[in-house]
């Protein structure tokens, strides 16, 4: 069964929605004024992708953050050129990069996930930044982080387990890589799973879970549901008025009302490479 696209982000510069494959080593882009969608190919899966201020893609591969491009639109199917950054959990095996966003400092966060049968929580959640390189986060260990997203004013992250039963959020200083007041934002349903999130202009945070996207409002309570079957909820467009989900056969728009926030540029400028 083909499996939803991940990690969909807009790219304001480029007029154009980018998504990460879960089952294949490679990007897709699209555009309202391209005919076709394009494929840059990878080295590995990527588990988030991230624009840059350079107009690069940051890329998280199982077990390295890499930088990639910049792609042109007019070749189609290309291999991206990756050139690797940092290594990420490199003397654990069993984990791989599962989700990530890069917060309103410029700074990426991300998270890892067990890729082992066992499926136990050893997963972490990192910054990982120029100016201070990798540094994790004092957050709960996690089967799978997902759900990794910020508050317009950045100073409240919102993560989960994809193997628990609820959404969390916590106090975030970016400067410091330090969180704190730590709680729950959400309770799932029975049988749920937290997917990728996205907070939009009034604060209400959406969810992906299997087979819908969920609605939650500044405190948690849930507003609406839409049957949709995605791993990442995205606000994009010329007015991010746009919610849209890349599901098993591609993009979908989302028919709601609401508007999110500029995509955040991962700050590159200060990489020394």
């Amino acid at each position: 069964m083909k499996q939803p696209g991940r990690s969909l982000r807009w790219d304001a510069a480029g007029s154009r929605w980018w998504w990460s494959n879960s089952d294949a080593a490679a990007l897709h882009a699209w555009s309202e004024t391209e005919q076709a969608t394009m494929t840059c190919k990878l080295p590995d899966r990527a588990g988030l992708i991230a624009h840059c201020s350079s107009g690069r893609l940051l890329v998280g591969l199982p077990k390295r953050l890499c930088l990639a491009g910049p792609a042109d639109p007019q070749r189609g199917a290309i291999q991206l050129k990756v050139q690797a950054l940092v290594a990420v959990d490199a003397a654990e095996p069993r984990t791989g990069i599962s989700d990530g966003c890069v917060d309103r400092h410029g700074f990426l966060v991300f998270g890892t996930a067990n890729a082992s049968e066992d499926r136990r929580p050893i997963g972490s959640f990192y910054q990982y930044s120029g100016q201070h390189g990798l540094r994790r986060l004092a957050l709960p260990a996690v089967a799978e982080a997902s759900g990794i997203c910020f508050s317009g004013d950045g100073a409240r992250m919102f993560f989960a387990d994809a193997g628990g039963d609820a959404i969390l959020c916590c106090d975030y200083d970016a400067g410091r890589a330090s969180v704190s007041r730590i709680g729950i934002f959400a309770q799932l349903e029975k049988g749920a799973t937290a997917r990728g999130s996205v907070v939009d202009q009034e604060g209400c945070l959406w969810n992906a879970q299997a087979g819908q996207v969920v609605q939650y409002d500044k405190g948690g309570k849930v507003v609406r549901r839409i049957a949709i079957d995605c791993a990442t909820p995205a606000f994009g467009g010329a007015r991010l008025d746009q919610l849209m989900a890349a599901g098993p056969a591609g993009l979908v728009p989302l028919p709601v009302k609401a508007s999110g926030h500029a995509e955040a540029l991962f700050d590159d400028q200060h990489l020394h490479n």
